[in-house]
């Protein structure tokens, strides 16, 4: 039920943490090939600059989290045109064999070619025998009646999957360019703020690194006692004992890990070890379980932030978390007061 409490987990901190900070930084610096070697607007300070930064990230993740929900819907709309396609393709195999059938009936017929029944009648050196030969065949004659009723049926059917599978083709293209517009929103939002990291020096990029890791530090100075609040039960445990795994692992707009995490990303995965099938987008997890206030939150509740409920932390107890916070940073723990909150969920 505890897992996460058989040793005393700290957050990432020290030179590993300022190195990856740094690196991220650099790497959001020199990804436009700017260089980054000195202010191309003299009006931005360095601390200006990461709050544009920091800004750009959070209309980021609100589109991230958009895509994540365009790309579920994509998925659900391309596997029941699918569904349907399937079923089509059955039932157009049922109709050709019924067609096969009803067709040699009917070479057979023309075959035999048949006089009036009345002449039959007359003919026949047997009437007895006939009368009882026509009544099979008038009761013949109401199963193909039968038959061609089935085949015009499943013609009917097939003609409605049809349309059903153009109605969800039309659904599955407008998912598309939903998915289309939402990454490259994401995208440009990034790329802004790589743009504006770029005009930071290298001194200035560390400088900012430096401070993030302290108040790092600070944070775990703070909360000697992290493991020291139990889980409400075994999947919760699992969730936060998977998440301690995972800090230190980089922050990827869209990921599912295992190996990088988007926020919503890796509480779902979190989840998922345990055993608990979380959806996929804040706006849908906010709504998975069991709301619950602030002042009662415990370990593997899941925690949102900012009006839009577009960021997801997992509560791991006195007042912490662990997020995939943006490019700029990995995984980490951090206090759930550095944003602005705005409900949690108990899911397990």
């Amino acid at each position: 039920m505890a897992a996460h409490r058989k040793s005393r987990r700290r957050p990432v901190g020290g030179s590993a943490a300022r190195t990856a900070a740094t690196l991220a930084l650099a790497g959001a610096a020199t990804a436009t090939g700017f260089g980054g070697t000195g202010h191309a607007d003299p009006d931005l300070t360095a601390d200006q600059v990461k709050a544009r930064v920091d800004k750009l990230y959070q209309e980021a993740e609100v589109a991230n989290e958009k895509y994540n929900g365009a790309k579920e819907k994509a998925r659900a709309a391309e596997r029941r045109l699918d569904d349907l396609r399937d079923e089509a393709a059955r039932k157009k195999d049922r109709l050709d064999s019924a067609r096969d059938a009803l067709g040699s009936a009917a070479a057979a017929q023309y075959r035999s070619g048949g006089l009036d029944p009345t002449l039959q009648l007359v003919l026949s050196s047997d009437p007895d025998r006939y009368l009882d030969e026509a009544a099979f065949v008038e009761r013949a004659g109401s199963r193909q009646r039968a038959a061609v009723g089935r085949v015009r049926r499943q013609l009917r059917e097939i003609e409605q999957l049809r349309g059903a599978a153009q109605l969800e083709l039309g659904v599955l293209k407008s998912r598309q360019a939903e998915l289309k517009r939402h990454r490259e929103t994401v995208t440009g939002k990034l790329n802004a703020a790589r743009r504006l990291l770029s005009r930071l020096t290298a001194e200035e990029r560390a400088r900012l690194a430096d401070e993030a890791d302290r108040a790092s530090r600070s944070t775990a100075d703070t909360h000697e006692d992290l493991g020291s609040v139990p889980a409400p039960n075994s999947r919760a445990g699992a969730a936060v004992a998977y998440a301690y795994r995972k800090l230190g692992r980089p922050y990827v707009w869209g990921a599912t890990g295992p190996d990088a995490f988007d926020c919503s990303g890796l509480v779902q995965a979190a989840y998922h070890s345990a055993g608990v099938s979380l959806p996929r987008t804040t706006y849908a997890q906010i709504n998975a379980g069991r709301r619950v206030p602030r002042s009662e939150l415990l370990p593997g509740d899941l925690v949102f932030f900012y009006s839009g409920i577009s960021h997801v932390g997992l509560y791991i107890g006195n007042g912490m978390m662990i997020h995939a916070p943006n490019p700029s940073a990995p995984v980490r723990v951090a206090p759930i007061d550095e944003m602005p909150f705005a409900g949690a969920t108990r899911v397990a």
